[in-house]
């Protein structure tokens, strides 16, 4: 029996050499850019270097914007770490939204209760030790029920992030009794709770913690026991029991980090730089943070390049909507298409397209 050739076919590439998946990536970038400048010369009938030289000043045009670039894309960066363990059990965490508030709500009720009774030094540790807490406790519960009736964990998670805005809304009402539905600035009038500057730079502690998170990450997925029987159970978890492993232990167990991670993400988006807490505390960071872990394929040190260009992408596009009188769904389509070749990238790094001859017979 003859049949037609396929058009085409795809077919998995897993012996890609490094420069081949770099030219990839950098064919891709460079097709974006073409890509957006004819939008963008179609559309407004700028010169499309202008826009991209507004993008790279409101990312990084000041030493301010520098800073703030730099905090934006270290909490971006934390979430992102948080989902890594998570993920890489192949448990799809898509609760680090929820994590993150709940980690943001134990930080704000602690410096609202606390803030002039304890030094700010212990506070600060007393905060960080709750925010851990409670984002471990927000994602043991999906974890529990994973491990113990096999539930579906991605709507599971996703669920518990509007109980999670929810608990944040109740909680700013008692505190402010209804009048206003916000708490404002948390001790605006002595700082108790705050991250203190270090070297004059009211963000660097932020930096700090982050970078520490990224060592112990990148050292507990790749050299540990633990991060060992991560990426057992996430390739099979017959072979993970068949190997001796118990895998409801270590779904519980890596939830809980994964969600302990998320809530410190909320102590620094809390005591490091908003100081106030309300339902758009994590700012949908949670779900970009899907992006940057995939992308960087679950690499802590890759997803420093991911959180640093999609923080760019944002500051840049809110730069070019004010700079050129854009509105706000012009410079997201901008994003938009950016973010878009660099994730079909990723497809042909990964996958090879072959084209056959139209009508042959095989």
């Amino acid at each position: 029996m003859t049949q037609r050739e396929p058009l085409y076919r795809i077919t998995k590439n897993d012996s890609r050499s490094f420069l081949s998946a770099a030219l990839i990536r950098f064919s891709c970038i460079v097709l974006a850019l073409l890509v957006s400048a004819l939008f963008i010369f179609s559309i407004t009938k700028l010169n499309p270097i202008n826009v991209y030289i507004s993008m790279f000043k409101g990312a990084f045009g000041t030493k301010r914007r520098i800073w703030i670039t730099i905090r934006d894309a270290a909490l971006l960066l934390m979430i992102a770490l948080g989902l890594a363990p998570a993920f890489k059990m192949r448990f799809w965490n898509t609760g680090a939204e929820g994590q993150v508030l709940v980690g943001g709500l134990a930080t704000a009720t602690i410096m609202i209760g606390y803030g002039n009774k304890i030094p700010t030094a212990l506070l600060l540790v007393i905060m960080l030790v709750v925010s851990m807490v409670a984002g471990a406790i927000w994602g043991f519960l999906p974890a529990y029920f994973k491990a113990k009736y096999n539930t579906n964990e991605t709507l599971f998670t996703l669920m518990m992030n509007y109980v999670a805005i929810q608990l944040v809304e109740f909680f700013v009402d008692v505190w402010d009794k209804k009048e206003s539905h916000s708490v404002g600035i948390i001790n605006a009038n002595n700082n108790a709770g705050w991250f203190p500057a270090i070297a004059n730079q009211q963000y660097l502690l932020n930096v700090i913690i982050v970078a520490a998170v990224i060592v112990f990450v990148y050292l507990y997925l790749s050299y540990s026991k633990h991060g060992y029987e991560i990426a057992v159970t996430g390739e099979s978890e017959n072979t993970a029991r068949y190997a001796g492993i118990n895998v409801s232990t270590v779904i519980i167990r890596t939830m809980l980090l994964s969600g302990a991670i998320c809530g410190l993400a909320g102590f620094v988006e809390v005591a490091g730089i908003s100081h106030t807490i309300s339902k758009q505390t994590a700012g949908g960071r949670g779900f970009t943070a899907i992006i940057v872990s995939w992308l960087a394929k679950l690499s802590p040190i890759v997803m420093v390049f991911f959180s640093l260009f999609i923080v760019f992408l944002d500051k840049g596009a809110i730069q070019i909507a004010s700079d050129f009188n854009l509105n706000e769904y012009a410079s997201n389509i901008i994003t938009g298409i950016l973010l878009f070749f660099i994730l079909a990238s990723e497809f042909f790094v990964n996958y090879d397209v072959h084209f056959g001859k139209r009508g042959k017979q095989v």
